[in-house]
């Protein structure tokens, strides 16, 4: 009886085993059924871009005229109004020429007696009476009551106050009755040709080699003259109407900031443009032939831009590239790929190294159009 139980166990534990071996059997090829995931790639070109740098600018009128007091003197009237347009000789300002007029009497007066002494002694020098000596003493203290006359008069012309250049009159620091001399820190007003304007901007000394390798022609002269326009970006955000010209470069390192001074010319027909204006000049680049890949497309890790690159078998292998420049919505690249590489464009989140995909290919061109913004600055 014990004989026929340990039969049936064994036959029982036998029976479960087969039930094992059968759903390991009916479960395993349910595993090796799931297809690897599908992913765009894209076959690699090489492609030319411009991009735009953007460098901080300030802006003055090509003529900014410091406006000053030559003598001292209180201020009678003001002529003008801040902003007013003005043209060259125009008076702008009147000091108080009373305490002058009162100097120019006085100085008139030691004419008219210095004269009489030359005239007194010219009879006498003629009959030997006195000698020369005297009368060349008066004829010098003659010419001096004249010089001395005359600086006076100079000063009363001095107390009207006029425009040196043609242009827009800027903030006025003085009003009348105010107490005003040569010295005085600030200057009365500045007068301020804006019919066209400089912008004043800087590259540090990498920036301007590219900007030197980037402009056709032998002497820096050359380069200047042959360079692109350039844009400038107002303060607001908005793209200014009139295109502008690279004019100068220093040429020379500046020691102390390790940058390069340019200056860009800009026509201002309806003067929207003044002294103390800012913004950013915009220099566009071009690269030619450069591969290019789409930012999505990348990622950073440790601070290095990675990608997903299609290798043997369909597995993706991560890849570390070094980027030029940022284009648009597109990485300019320097090195790390080839015109013969495939990479993965969109999804690189999901992905692993080695990890196998199903390639979806997608053509370069759709992958690498600029995307325009939908809201504008």
């Amino acid at each position: 009886m014990k004989r026929r139980n340990s039969y049936s166990v064994i036959a029982l534990f036998a029976f479960a085993l087969m039930l094992t071996g059968c759903k390991n059997e009916e479960q395993a090829p349910q595993q090796q059924a799931v297809p690897p995931a599908p992913f765009p790639v894209t076959q690699l070109e090489q492609k030319t871009v411009t991009g735009n740098e953007e460098y901080p600018t300030n802006i003055e009128g090509i003529v900014n005229s410091e406006v000053r007091a030559k003598v001292s003197g209180y201020i009678q009237k003001v002529l003008v109004d801040e902003g007013q347009k003005v043209r060259k000789g125009q008076t702008l300002f009147k000091l108080e020429t009373q305490s002058l007029s009162q100097d120019a009497g006085a100085a008139k007066a030691r004419i008219n007696v210095a004269q009489v002494e030359v005239d007194k002694l010219i009879p006498l020098v003629e009959k030997n009476i006195i000698s020369p000596v005297q009368l060349e003493t008066a004829k010098a203290n003659l010419a001096q009551a004249k010089a001395n006359y005359s600086s006076v008069a100079a000063n009363i012309g001095y107390a009207t106050i006029k425009s040196p250049v043609n242009g827009n009159v800027g903030a006025i620091n003085f009003r009348e009755g105010t107490l005003v001399s040569p010295n005085d820190p600030e200057p009365l007003t500045t007068v301020s040709d804006i019919s066209k304007v400089y912008a004043f901007f800087s590259l540090n000394e990498s920036q301007y080699l590219d900007f030197l390798q980037n402009a056709e022609g032998k002497t820096l002269e050359d380069k200047l003259k042959s360079y692109s326009n350039v844009n400038l970006i107002l303060a607001n955000g908005s793209t200014y109407s009139e295109k502008g010209k690279i004019q100068t470069s220093t040429g020379q390192v500046n020691q102390n900031t390790g940058t390069v001074s340019l200056r860009a010319v800009f026509d201002n027909p309806n003067q929207l443009l003044t002294n103390g204006n800012s913004g950013k000049i915009q220099i566009p680049t071009v690269y030619e032939n450069v591969i290019v890949v789409p930012q999505e497309a990348t990622y950073e890790q440790q601070g290095k831009i990675m990608l997903f690159k299609l290798g043997e078998g369909n597995k993706v292998i991560n890849t570390i590239v070094q980027v030029k420049a940022a284009v648009d919505n597109l990485y300019v690249i320097e090195s790390g790929l080839t015109t013969e590489d495939k990479i993965v464009t969109t999804g690189v989140g999901k992905l692993k190294n080695d990890m196998i995909i199903s390639p979806q290919e997608v053509p370069f061109e759709d992958v690498t159009k600029p995307i325009k913004p939908i809201f504008k600055n």
